[in-house]
This record gives structure tokens, C-alpha cells and sequence, in this order.
């Protein structure tokens, strides 16, 4: 049974064991119950206080954070007011009516003056009173313990304890669900209740959550007998019966639902726990003793960490809303908890493991630093998970990579420890093998020619329409004059390539792109058009009435000679649906795209990511880029783009998370390039997100460009980084050479650079302060007939 349960776990975990590092805070120890087997709870004259104070707390929290902890366990005896006179009048003196509406305030100072999210064990609990905890807390909880009414029968352990009722704490679960609220739940054996007893304790857990989809684990606990309780001299239950009932657990809740044994009541035996089916060992305290059990201490992280590692898996931390949760955050978290707990994670739902920020200019990790040189050590063995070896193999020919499914997919951004530096190592090697140990970049300058845009995109810090005024920057609306004149400039320098992107102007047509395109032919004959994301394609072919494939003809008739692969964002309709839901969809991009293909226009592909995004519509993405490569080989690269929170509007509404992780925009790299073998060869990474240090990483994880110098890069320093402007040609090799490969300057389209412009380049003057013309409720002429041509 045991073998049964175990291959049910490694279908729906994989090798991962989880943990939540947390501090553990006893509220108050009065209870009205008597369990007979509980040492937790006190009468007053054992305690000094009834509650632990506001201070008390946040000074643990502090502490707690200090030490890496992501999770405040606030466990209190129920209702202790009920019961004693010294709870009524702490309460009353400290300005509350009950033990709930203080444990709110309390919970709703952590949440708002730390970065720990605070886990509520209230007991049983009325509709009003989850109501009143649900925007203070990420989670909730309530052991049933036992379905059994024979437990609180006269000499049995759960006489005289009118919260232990198993119909009552059965409604308190169905009415947490109700509520949408994340929840813990389990049993407890070795009090007395019989095999049966216990499964039908899972089977009254199980009905609920096929109800409400709420449990997000089911914790098998143990019961250890301690003295000075009534149950002291009871036998606890041996090894066997914790491993029958967690693997009968497992079989019940099936492959997903996360199961749970507290490695602190069964020291020496966690292999055959794991053996048995459990994927989570449930919080471990860096700093505070299990108040329930004070007589078992928490294992240490590292020996958990190497114990669970001898069993052939993973441990990894996690808050304490799990992974699918917050991956539907909308669904099962308040929004006040939702920003909180979005700050904290990754794309998969986990805790972002280190301080590192798109386009912040902070060092790389340390941790991330480790792993990439594992890596890089050919020589040295990684201990790879059967997941991530079985897509590695497929990966490894081009017509296996061709086949990498979704699901394929999804399972490589999971990567982590060694199973990430598998990853980073394969796509190296792929790079080394497709492009050779050249890195290159091009000299180019970016034109943005407006910032006036009426599309509602929720992640633009760029565009400025009627609610965006607030952002950086003003409204402008560049001149005819000032676009040459950029363009000039950028000649002069040694720039080959001029991009062009720009907000979705409400007066500009079709006609406004032809202009821009002939006034920078005219003003710079040589240079490399490269010009027009697909929604300005799109727009400009609705308002002229035409057909794509005869606006763009058009466009390349007037001079454009490529188009960026921009406003594509995550094409999976179910994020853009609140991304950019009146942005072109997913079906229109891809439209776009293969249009240009079949006019000859050769484009870029990119990624926007790390925001509401997850795993999944990564992998969607990736295919859909991929398919279509198969069919027009029209794209030249592959640009992840990280998202850069800190000016975002989604983020700062609390809706979005700080970025992907540094592992995450590792792997978006090197994972592109395991699913474009054979079809994309050149994976570029950007300086002005990642940074110099992050490029150099980059390069290592599969990438083989590095870029545009840029030359006025607005659009990524508009959403908050500190990186752009420009980088000269000299700065590029440096960092190329300090990366340990060579540097070659290209075109556009990856032929080699023009010598005379690369001369211009390496002896460029400073730019002009360019002129950003205001904006005005008008269109501004795009096409200039007098000005003289400089190339």
C-alpha cells in the first residue's frame, strides 16, 4: 500500500518536500477545553498574562524575519473568555470583546508592519468571525482530529470539550470553505479511535473538500503522550500505524493534496514517512518550540534538509498558502492579504528565495552564484530529478525538442538545486553547439516617438493617457524634426539599426507609420529599419481599412526592413484577459507575425514575464512561438524581457508579483533554448533588465546575443530600472571578455556590423539631450520633405 501511495506522491510532487519556516506564537494558552492529553493549555494562575501582548508579538515577528521566516502560526485555546474571568477582563482592558477580535488586531499588525503572513489556528469559528480573519490572514486552520463522536464520550479523551464536537469542527471547515479561505485540516491518532474511526475521519475531510477545493493539506499527526495529562501512561501508536494511515491518506486525497507529518514527533523515522506518501514536513521554528508538543524540539533545517535529501528528494520552503492557491490569488486570498503574499512568491506559488530584482542593479544571489557554477563543472555530478532527466534527453535533438509538450515545459521552469543547474548546463551546451563561443550585440538606437497611448495595459509605466498622468514622465509627441534628428545623431554614431516603438497614439492611422518610416529612409538611406510592434501593425491596417499583408507591403515598400516582436506580453489569453484585455490577443499576434513572415519581413519574438503569470502560459508561449517558427522561419531571436515592478500600475495595485526570480529569468533563457533547438538559434539577453551581472549569467544559461547599445532607452527605466540610456560598444566587449567569450559586432538581421559604422561607434560624441515635444490634443506631422539626407 505504502509503494502505492508513494508513486501517487511522485505524480503529483515530483521530488519536492516542502517546509514552512515559521514562528510559532501562542496568543493564549487559557482554553475553555480539557482534552485529556493536552499540555498546552494553562488556568490563569500558570501564566503570567492571559495574552500575549501587541509588542510581544511583533518582536518575536521581527525576530522571526530576521531568521528567514515567511510564516506567524498564531495558536490559541478557544474561547478562553468563556471560561475565565481573568481572559474577560485582559480583553476589556486592552479594548476588545473577544479572544477572535483581539487575535484580528493583532494578526493585522503583523501583516501590515512585516513581511511574515500570519496562519490562524482559532478554533471553531462562525461565518462573522472568518469574515473578520480573512483579510488578516494568508491562511487558515482547525485539526478535526477524529469524525468520531465516541471521543467525547465519558472517559474519553475529548469529554468535557464542547469546541471538539466533530460536527462542529466539520462546519467550521465547510464554512471556511464556503469563505474561500486556504485551509488546514488533519487528524490525530493514537487517542483511542480505531483504523475505521480514522478513515472515516478522512472520508468527512474528503466530502468537504470536494465541496469547497479548500484543504490545501491534510496533516497526519501522531499523538505522544506527556506527563502530568491524563493520557500520560497511554500507549502511543507505533511506526505501523503512522505509515498505514498516511499512505490510506494518500490514496483517499489522491496524487494533488498535500500531505503531512510533523518531523518533530517521529525523530529517526522520516525516510519511512516519506516512503509512506507525504510530500510536506508542516512548519519548522528557527527560533520558537513546538508549544503543542514541548517535548519534541524542531529538527534543523539542514539536517531536514540532508535527511530528506538520503530519501532522493528535494526540500524546499513554501509559505503557508500553498503553491495552487496563490497561483488563483484572486480566488482564495482578501485583497489585502493578496499584495502581500504576491510580493513574497515566485511564478510557481513558492517563496522567492533572494533580494534580486529586474533591472534593481543589485548583485547576483549568492545561492543563484553557486548553482550556475555548478553548472558550469561538466565534470561535477548532479543529483538530477527523473522529471527533469526524461525532458532533458527528449530536449538533447532537435527533433526531440520539437516534441517538449507544455507539460514538458512547465517542468523545466520547476527546475531547482541541481535539477536547475541540469538545466542551465544543457542549454549551454546546446548554445556552444548551434553558436559557437561568439557573443553578439548590435549598435542601434531606440526611438520612442510617442508616449501617448490609449490602450489599457495593466504593466505599462511607459504610456500616459487620461489615468496615467501621474506616472513618470509627461505626454510627448515627437516632431518630424526630432525624429530625423535622432536618427541623424544615431548615423553619426556608428548606429546601423533605428527600432521604433511607440504608445497607440488616438489620432495616429496607418498613414502616420508610412510617414515615420519615409522620413527615416529619407534622413538616413543606409541605416536598418527596424520598426512597429504587431498592435501598432494591426492598428495601422484597421484605420486604414486594407489588409495586413497590404500594410505591411506598404511599410516595406516605404522602407522598413524588420519588425520587433513587442506587445506579444505572455500570449495565453487567460492572463492577458487582466493583463491587457484590450490589447490584440494571442490568435492576432501570431497573425501579425506570420504576415510579416510572408512578406519578407524577418522579426524578433520576445516574452514579457514574472508577473501574473505562471509556468504554465510560459510554456504555452514558447510553443506558440515555436510552432509558428516551424512554419515561416521568420524569427531571427528570442528576447526574454523580465518584468520590472516597482513603477508598474498592476503592481503597485497589489495585483502583481516584484519580477520573476533571478532562477526564474535564468531559466527563461536557458529553457528557450532548449525548446528552440533547431528552429531559433539566437537567444538574446537584455542588459538593461538583467544588468551587466545578469547578462554575464545569461550567457551561460544558453544566451549568445546581448543586444542593442540603445541609445535612449525609455521604456524599461520608465517602469522603475535603473539600467538603460546606452551602452558603448567598448563596455559590450568588456563585458563579453570578462564572460570568457568573444565579442562580434552584427546587423540586425546577424550578418557582421559595417566597419565604417563600428569605427563611428567606438569614437561616438555624447548624445544631444534629446527634445521630448509636448503632446498636444492634435497629431503631430510625421513627414518631413526638406531635410537633407546624411547617409
Amino acid at each position: 500500500m505504502a509503494t502505492v501511495a508513494s508513486a501517487l506522491r511522485d505524480e503529483g510532487f515530483g521530488a519536492t518536500v516542502t517546509y514552512s519556516r515559521k514562528l510559532f506564537l501562542p496568543l493564549t494558552q487559557l482554553c475553555r477545553d480539557v482534552c485529556h492529553y493536552c499540555t498546552f493549555a494553562k488556568t490563569p494562575k500558570k501564566l503570567g498574562a492571559a495574552y500575549m501582548t501587541v509588542e510581544q508579538v511583533l518582536e518575536q515577528v521581527r525576530e522571526g524575519e530576521r531568521l528567514g521566516c515567511k510564516e506567524a502560526l498564531f495558536t490559541l485555546g478557544e474561547r478562553p473568555e468563556r471560561r475565565y474571568r481573568a481572559a474577560r477582563e485582559a480583553l476589556e482592558q486592552m479594548g476588545f470583546t473577544s479572544t477572535l477580535e483581539y487575535l484580528a488586531h493583532v494578526a493585522g499588525r503583523v501583516l501590515a508592519e512585516t513581511s511574515v503572513l500570519p496562519h490562524i489556528n482559532a478554533g471553531c469559528m462562525t461565518d462573522e468571525e472568518i469574515a473578520l480573519l480573512r483579510p488578516v490572514s494568508a491562511s487558515m486552520g482547525i485539526m478535526l482530529e477524529t469524525a468520531s463522536d465516541r471521543l467525547g464520550e465519558k472517559g474519553m479523551p475529548h469529554y468535557g470539550s464542547p469546541d471538539k464536537v466533530p460536527a462542529r469542527r466539520l462546519e467550521t471547515i465547510d464554512r471556511a470553505g464556503a469563505a474561500a479561505v486556504p485551509f488546514t485540516s488533519g487528524i490525530l491518532i493514537g487517542i483511542g479511535e480505531t483504523r475505521r474511526e480514522r478513515v472515516e475521519s478522512l472520508l468527512a475531510l474528503r466530502q468537504l473538500q470536494q465541496r469547497h477545493g479548500h484543504l490545501q493539506e491534510i496533516i497526519i499527526q501522531n499523538f505522544r503522550a506527556k506527563p502530568g495529562t491524563q493520557m500520560a501512561e497511554s500507549p502511543e501508536p507505533d511506526l505501523q500505524e503512522l505509515v498505514w494511515t498516511i499512505a490510506i491518506a494518500r490514496l483517499i486525497f489522491g496524487a494533488r493534496m498535500s500531505l503531512q507529518a510533523p518531523p518533530n514527533l517521529s525523530p529517526g523515522v522520516l525516510p519511512q514517512l516519506i516512503a509512506a506518501g507525504i510530500n510536506d514536513w508542516g512548519g519548522v521554528s528557527p527560533m520558537t518550540p513546538d508549544y503543542v508538543n514541548p517535548e519534541a524540539p524542531w529538527p534543523e533545517v539542514e539536517r531536514l534538509t540532508r535527511e530528506t535529501a538520503q530519501c532522493g528528494k528535494f526540500l524546499h520552503q513554501r509559505l503557508t498558502v500553498y503553491p495552487r492557491y496563490v497561483r488563483d490569488s484572486a480566488t482564495w486570498l482578501a485583497p489585502e492579504v493578496r499584495s502581500r503574499v504576491l510580493a513574497h512568491c515566485d511564478g510557481e506559488g513558492m517563496p522567492r528565495e533572494d533580494s534580486w530584482l529586474t533591472g534593481s542593479g543589485r548583485g547576483l544571489p549568492n545561492r543563484d552564484r553557486e548553482w550556475l557554477e555548478r553548472a558550469g563543472q561538466l565534470s561535477a555530478p548532479l543529483n538530477i530529478s527523473p522529471a527533469i532527466a526524461t525532458v532533458l534527453d527528449r530536449a538533447s535533438s532537435v527533433q526531440g525538442a520539437n516534441e517538449l509538450s507544455v507539460a514538458d515545459i512547465e517542468v523545466l521552469f520547476s527546475a531547482r538545486n541541481d535539477d536547475f543547474a541540469a538545466v542551465c548546463r544543457a542549454a549551454d551546451q546546446l548554445r556552444q553547439q548551434r553558436c559557437g563561443e561568439t557573443v553578439s550585440y548590435v549598435v542601434n538606437r531606440n526611438i520612442n516617438y510617442t508616449n501617448v497611448c490609449y490602450f489599457k495595459c495593466q504593466f505599462c509605466a511607459f504610456s500616459k493617457g487620461k489615468l496615467s498622468e501621474n506616472l513618470r514622465g509627461r505626454p510627448y509627441d515627437l516632431s518630424a524634426e526630432e525624429i530625423s534628428r535622432r536618427a541623424c545623431e544615431a548615423w553619426e554614431r556608428g548606429a546601423s539599426e533605428l527600432c521604433l516603438q511607440g504608445g497607440i497614439h488616438p489620432e495616429y492611422t496607418g498613414q502616420t507609420y508610412l510617414d515615420i518610416v519615409h522620413t527615416l529612409r529619407r534622413a538616413t538611406p543606409g541605416a536598418h529599419i527596424h520598426a512597429f510592434s504587431p498592435l501598432e501593425v494591426w492598428q495601422g491596417a484597421q484605420t486604414l481599412g486594407v489588409t495586413l499583408a497590404e500594410f505591411l507591403q506598404r511599410l516595406k515598400a516605404a522602407g522598413l526592413d524588420s519588425m520587433p516582436g513587442t506587445a506579444a506580453e505572455i500570449l495565453d489569453d487567460t492572463v492577458r484577459a487582466e493583463l491587457c484585455p484590450d490589447k490584440i490577443n494571442t490568435a492576432q499576434w501570431l497573425e501579425v507575425m506570420e504576415a510579416s513572415h510572408r512578406v519578407g519581413l524577418r522579426t524578433t519574438a520576445t516574452i514579457m514575464f514574472g508577473h501574473i503569470d505562471n509556468y504554465q502560459s510560459w510554456a504555452r508561449h514558447l510553443v506558440s512561438i515555436r510552432d509558428l517558427q516551424r512554419r515561416t522561419g521568420g524569427f531571427t531571436e528570442f528576447v526574454p524581457l523580465p518584468f520590472v515592478a516597482s513603477e508598474s500600475p498592476i503592481y503597485l495595485k497589489g495585483r502583481a508579483r516584484r519580477g520573476p526570480t533571478l532562477r526564474e529569468a535564468l531559466l527563461m533563457h536557458a529553457v528557450a533554448r532548449l525548446v528552440f533547438h533547431g528552429t531559433i538559434d539566437n537567444i538574446q539577453a537584455s542588459w538593461v533588465k538583467m544588468g551587466v551581472e545578469g547578462v554575464q549569467a545569461c550567457l551561460h544559461a544558453g544566451a549568445n546575443d546581448v543586444g542593442g547599445t540603445l541609445m535612449n532607452e525609455t521604456i524599461t527605466r520608465a517602469a522603475g530600472a535603473q539600467h538603460g540610456q546606452e551602452m558603448s560598444p567598448q563596455a559590450f566587449e568588456q563585458l563579453i571578455t570578462a564572460a570568457g567569450r568573444r565579442a562580434r559586432p552584427r546587423n540586425t538581421l546577424y550578418g557582421d556590423a559595417d566597419p565604417a559604422q563600428l569605427r563611428r561607434a567606438r569614437q561616438a560624441r555624447p548624445l544631444q539631450p534629446p527634445e521630448n515635444t509636448p503632446a498636444s490634443r492634435y497629431e503631430r506631422e510625421k513627414l518631413v520633405t526638406d531635410i537633407i539626407a546624411t547617409a
